[in-house]
This record gives structure tokens, sequence and C-alpha cells, in this order.
């Protein structure tokens, strides 16, 4: 019981970063139209970022600092190159987000090198913050989880509450309506944009010293993210949300199971012997094939329910 509740945290929290770096691009999706192919670059800009000013000045600056930094970059970008390009259609935006992605990672290279850099959690949290049966769970996963948390409730204010949140859905709804009230829509745009970025930066600022920071690190988080918009919904908030919990609970428990598929499904009697279809495939153990369970329900989605879990248009 112990290992399990470890497990769903861990998973949890997890999730909820998936669900920061996810959101962002969520939201430049449902306002623009725009699939980010960068999004995962300002993740990794983020982290870095968060790496250089925390060796000046301290890790609490650089989390504020650093999300403000990637978001500017993201709204200048919006500003000076995609919205030059938005006449020419979807294509031409996807072609320079792509190009984006390839100029944040040299870079990246070009001024951190490509090996890891030392990117760690502060001392202030680290250590355990409870115990159960002997497993620890860490300070900084319940600080992610906090924080994610906190990121969640302050976006679904801005959208909700607020006149800014009223502005920009009535900028995604009736742009000419909004735009004949006096409102500047490209303005609007550039803010959501940058708003996305600053987003996927406060993800790499708290995820990047969890994990490994180095140049790959934005092509081995990039997939889930539009995994995640897929199985959610493409546009959907709560469905990422949604999915972004699932997805990341399913892994967790998976990368700790040690039995192979043949074992697990015997357990629920189907038995699997060597005339089985596959047969080499189920002798896998779980944990091993857990990297690719995300892509599985994603393929799953598109077959049985290609708009999602809460989506409002076809994929």
């Amino acid at each position: 019981m112990e290992t399990f509740t470890i497990s769903l945290l861990n998973g949890i929290s997890y999730g909820l970063l998936l669900f920061m770096l996810s959101s962002g691009l969520t939201l430049i999706f449902s306002m623009m139209g725009v699939l980010n192919f960068a999004h995962a670059s300002f993740y990794m800009l983020g982290a870095y970022f968060a790496f250089t000013i925390s060796t000046l000045v301290g890790y609490w600056p650089a989390l504020i600092l650093s999300p403000l930094i990637v978001g500017l970059l993201g709204a200048a970008f919006e500003n000076q190159f995609l919205r030059r390009v938005h006449k020419y259609g979807h294509v031409a935006e996807l072609l320079i987000t792509f190009g984006l992605s390839f100029v944040a990672l040299e870079l990246v290279q070009l001024t951190w090198g490509r090996s890891p850099v030392n990117y760690t959690v502060p001392s202030q949290l680290s250590g355990a913050l409870f115990s159960l049966g002997g497993t620890q769970f860490p300070v900084y996963r319940g600080f992610m989880m906090l924080v994610s948390v906190l990121m969640l409730a302050a976006t679904w204010l801005l959208l909700t509450r607020t006149r800014i949140g009223l502005v920009i859905q009535a900028a995604l709804t009736h742009p000419d309506t909004a735009e004949g009230l006096g409102h500047n829509v490209p303005r609007v745009f550039m803010m959501v944009f940058g708003g996305g970025a600053a987003l996927a930066g406060l993800a790499g600022v708290i995820g990047g010293n969890a994990f490994i920071t180095e140049p790959s690190m934005a092509a081995a988080v990039g997939p889930i993210i539009f995994v995640v918009i897929v199985v959610g919904g493409m546009g959907s908030l709560v469905g990422a949300f949604a999915a972004s919990m699932i997805i990341g609970i399913i892994q967790t428990f998976a990368i700790g199971i040690d039995s192979s598929l043949m074992s697990v499904f015997s357990s629920i009697g189907w038995n699997i012997n060597s005339d089985t279809f596959g047969y080499a495939i189920w002798r896998l153990k779980v944990s091993q094939i857990a990297p690719i369970l995300p892509f599985v329900l994603m393929v799953l989605m598109l077959v049985f329910r290609p708009k999602g879990l809460l989506g409002n248009r076809e994929n």
C-alpha cells in the first residue's frame, strides 16, 4: 500500500508537469490555430536560463525571471516572424516553428555545450517530505505539484474572472467584433503566444533539475506534449489536464512493474503460449514498454474517439 501511494503521488506530480507543458500549447492552438513545434524548445530554454540565473543570484529569482524571459522571447517570435507567415496558412506556421526548434537547439549547444549542465535541486527543497514504509517522497516533488496547481488556478482565474480573459475569449470566438470594439487582436495573440511560452519556461525551471537539463531534453518531451493534446482533445484545456494525469499515472506505474506482459495477462485468465501471435513481444516486461504506452493510448484514441476525451472537433 505504501509503494502504491508513493507511485501514485509520483504519477500525479509527473502528470501535473506534463499539464504545465501542454497547457501553453493548448492555449496557443485553441486561440490561434497554431501547432507550435517549438513549444518543447521553450521548455528547454526555461531550464537553461534557470540554471544560469540560479548560478548567479539563486534559484528563487530564477523561478520568476526565467519564465518571464522565455515569455518575452515567445512574444517577440510571434510578433516578428510567426505573424508574417500567418497569411500563408498552417503549413508555413508549422515550418517556421519547426525551424525555430532547430535554431534553439543549436544556440543552446553553442552557449552551454552538448553535455548536461549541473542544474540541481536547491538545498532548501532537498530531502524527504514524508516517508511511507521506508519509501520517501521528495520535498521537491511536492513543490512541483504545488507550483503546477497554483499555475492551473491562476490560468483558470485569468481566463474566466478577469477583463483580460474576457478579451482573450472574445478575440477567440469573434475577432472582428473584438477589434471593432477597440481591442488590438494581434496584440492579444502575441500575449497568448508569449504566455504559452512562459508556461513552458516555468515547466523547464521546475522540471529541469528534477530530471536532466541537456540539449536533447526538448526532443525527449516534445512528442509527449502532442500526445497529451491529442488524447485530451485539440484545444481543450480541461482535456489536456485529464490526459496529462492519465498518462503521468499510467507511465509511472508501468515503470515500476517488473513482470512480463505474459504474466500480467495470465493473471486475468488470458493464457499466452508459443503459438500466440507476437509471442516474443508478450515476454517483454511492462517496465520495458512503459515509454511507448502514451503513444499506444494516442493510437487507440484516434481510432475510437478521434476528437479526444473532451475535444469539440475532429483531429
